[in-house]
């Protein structure tokens, strides 16, 4: 017999996006069942994504800075890596966070449900358990957070071992003496500098013109320089054609642009082309939610779906796929249920690539501003001329506004060096509280730091800024 369960709201999904909108509606006196496999919440961002791979990303900078260290008169023995140790560290961190929401969750008294659902109807789902239970839920409100996955590519041979997805990626099982990436993206980017600093040969392939397609490529080309050093190849403007198993490795075929194709055999091959969203198995059919040409739940600026019981946040929901992003969905879908006159419209969400630099940019590019005809002034910043940024060995950094000249509004602000991760957030309050480059001008940043650079690119708007010569054109 099915046993039978009732709530208020169920999320379905204990990601960043699932587990802050349950927090928050217990916080608000509702019921809540949260439903996820996981013994405790995180989602893959804590398990398998975001925080098992920054805790990986600081070891490679770590690593990266010895090797930098005879710059500045420091020699460090060639480091030993205690492949292990190193796992245990990562785990060790996933453990504290995913248990610590644990804690939090048992606190707000939210009922924790380990298992898969799937919708029955509007008010009704079914949940399967580890142990093989089936459970059915009737609710008021449901919130879907069921996050995303990554995209297989069709045509690369039948399943390996040796061809990994980001999950299997940072398990860390061996260090390869060679890897491929395919993708040029983030995460491929971004694991491709963890194994190169732990000591494999790493090359990218990426079919597109450049890496990481959506930031300036002012900022990626300062990425790009290092990541020459690092990585064995970057191919661009090229596609894989086959990836075969082969006894002493993986056979890669490579097409470039003038149709030539090349031959190479890795240890390993990463296949990181993007991620694409759980709604296949949630029984979308027996209700009126809608899915769009992508495999995105249609919603409307509340998160709410066709079907006015149930609303959809995060990765399910449409790009851009960023748990932060999910994280602020998942408290207006919340606070809708909650019979407030609220909306996810946000002038700006910010992106992080978590490479060696770092860049981060939020707000309108300058890509996007050329592309779509509005009318802008870009002004630079060079770390060049900041002292912080040269004692840290971090010239070549850069920051980037892009100012509305009539209005002196920020639009947006890129930053590529040291650190860009934790800077943004300044650019991107900003631009929500439609900051005029005057206000980031007279805003006094401590000295010496890396983010009076972003002052100071504002006063290389007024063509006044301290530490370069930029005079302003006389307007005809």
């Amino acid at each position: 017999m099915t046993e039978q369960k009732n709530t208020q709201l169920v999320v379905i999904g204990a990601g960043p996006g699932g587990y802050a909108a349950a927090f928050l509606a217990a916080d608000l006196g509702l019921q809540v069942t949260l439903v996820d496999p996981e013994e405790n919440p995180g989602g893959v961002c804590l398990y398998r994504g975001c925080i098992p791979s920054k805790s990986l990303l600081h070891v490679a900078h770590l690593l990266h800075e010895a090797r930098r260290a005879e710059a500045y008169g420091i020699d460090f023995a060639p480091p030993t890596i205690d492949l292990d140790r190193l796992r245990g560290w990562k785990e060790k961190v996933v453990d504290q966070l995913t248990g610590g929401l644990g804690q939090l969750c048992a606190r707000r008294k939210i009922e924790h449900i380990r298992g898969l659902a799937r919708f029955k109807g509007a008010d009704t789902v079914t949940i399967s358990t580890p142990d093989e239970q089936v459970l059915e839920l009737r609710f008021e409100k449901a919130i879907i957070a069921s996050g995303s996955r990554p995209v297989a590519v069709p045509g690369l041979g039948e399943p390996s071992a040796r061809v990994l997805d980001s999950t299997g990626a940072l398990q860390l099982d061996i260090l390869p003496e060679s890897l491929l990436v395919i993708g040029g993206g983030y995460i491929g980017l971004e694991l491709g500098s963890v194994y190169a600093a732990l000591g494999s040969d790493v090359s990218v392939v990426e079919m597109l013109p450049g890496l990481l397609t959506g930031a300036d490529k002012d900022l990626v080309r300062v990425l790009k320089k290092r990541l020459d050093e690092q990585f064995a190849e970057i191919w661009t403007d090229t596609r894989v054609v086959s990836v075969e198993d082969a006894d002493d490795g993986v056979v890669v075929v490579l097409e470039n642009k003038a149709g030539e194709t090349s031959e190479y055999r890795f240890d390993r091959v990463l296949v990181s082309v993007g991620r694409q969203p759980n709604t296949e198995s949630l029984g979308l059919e027996n209700t009126r939610v809608k899915i769009d040409e992508q495999g995105f739940i249609k919603t409307d600026a509340r998160q709410q779906t066709a079907e006015p019981t149930i609303f959809a946040i995060g990765d399910v929901a449409g790009q851009p796929m960023l748990a932060h992003k999910a994280s602020h969905e998942g408290r207006v879908a919340v606070e809708v249920i909650a019979g407030h006159k609220v909306a996810f419209d946000p002038a700006a969400i910010p992106a992080v690539v978590y490479t060696d630099p770092e860049i981060a940019w939020c707000g309108l590019t300058e890509s996007e501003a050329k592309s779509r005809k509005i009318t802008h002034k870009t002004v630079r910043f060079p770390w060049a001329a900041s002292g912080r940024a040269l004692s840290q060995n971090s010239g070549d950094g850069m920051t980037k506004l892009i100012v509305d000249p009539d209005s002196e509004r920020i639009l947006g602000i890129g930053l590529v060096g040291t650190g860009a991760g934790e800077l943004i957030a300044e650019g991107v309050l900003a631009i929500e509280m439609a900051a005029l480059a005057s206000d980031l001008k007279l805003t006094i940043h401590p000295h010496p730091t890396l983010s009076e650079t972003i002052m100071e690119a504002a006063e290389v708007f007024f063509g006044q800024a301290t530490h370069v010569y930029r005079p302003l054109k006389k307007r005809p």
